[in-house]
């Protein structure tokens, strides 16, 4: 098949029936002799074909088996190999929210991962610091941003669950933020809903640094689908000092541009 040597095809000879007398027809009559003279036929060296005998013909049946081949094999299903496969788990991950499994797109969410962050502990025990960085969600203008709010939305809640063990509180860092980047009404209200119910009981504060006119203005808003407890826990907070304050900041990561 590789083109190097023809592929043989063996047919099989026809059936021939010779009549050695000189009847009408015979390869002996005088219509096919001239004179007797002419021809001197030796019956035991005649070699006649039975059907074991062939002979080897290469042609049009060689071009097309070898097409074939060719284009079986160029159309073929490249292998997955277990490299491939373990690249491919990596950028997604199947995680359960609410009783349902859920799978997240890794691979684009990975610019934005920073927006969630574990801050350390604060008072007696595994009270955590959870941080929440706006200026990391992306920006508005992406043709998929929909796709991405979608699948950040499961990677924070997820996140969440794992990082809190005990009692905990969010630090919402709200500055250095565009609006353009600043998350929608419908997706917080999503994720109040989706967080679990033990979530919601051990949120202890839910601290806003730097709160603009439209984030108060959300938050105003959406009063309506929280509880009166969960309002009672939000503070505003001004300044990095007056955060400062209030919690440990040993670990608590504030990005660059705040």
């Amino acid at each position: 098949l590789n083109g190097s040597h023809p592929r043989r095809i063996k047919l099989t000879a026809p059936n021939i029936n010779l009549s050695l007398d000189q009847s009408e027809g015979s390869i002996l009559s005088d219509d096919n002799l001239d004179t007797p003279d002419e021809i001197d036929i030796n019956v035991d060296d005649l070699d006649t074909p039975d059907e074991a005998d062939s002979f080897e013909y290469t042609g049009q049946e060689e071009q097309t088996a070898t097409k074939d081949a060719s284009q079986e094999e160029s159309e073929s299903i490249p292998e997955y190999t277990a490299e491939e496969e373990r690249e491919d788990n990596s950028l997604w991950r199947t995680v359960v929210i609410g009783e349902q499994e859920q799978r997240i797109d890794m691979k684009v969410i990975e610019p934005y991962k920073k927006v969630i962050s574990h801050g350390g502990y604060y008072g007696d025990g595994l009270n955590a610091i959870i941080v929440f960085a706006a200026c990391f969600l992306p920006d508005s203008s992406r043709t998929d941003y929909n796709y991405v709010m979608e699948n950040l939305f499961l990677y924070v809640i997820s996140t969440l669950e794992l990082m809190v063990a005990e009692d905990y509180m969010i630090v919402y860092l709200n500055g250095a933020t565009p609006r353009s980047r600043m998350p929608g009404l419908g997706w917080m209200k999503k994720c109040y809903q989706m967080i679990d119910r033990r979530l919601r009981k051990n949120l202890k504060s839910f601290i806003i640094v730097h709160p603009s006119w439209f984030i108060r203005t959300i938050l105003a808003v959406t009063r309506p689908f929280i509880s009166s407890k969960f309002s009672s826990k939000i503070q505003y907070v001004n300044t990095l000092a007056e955060l400062r304050e209030m919690i440990p900041m040993e670990y608590v990561h504030i990005p660059d541009s705040i």
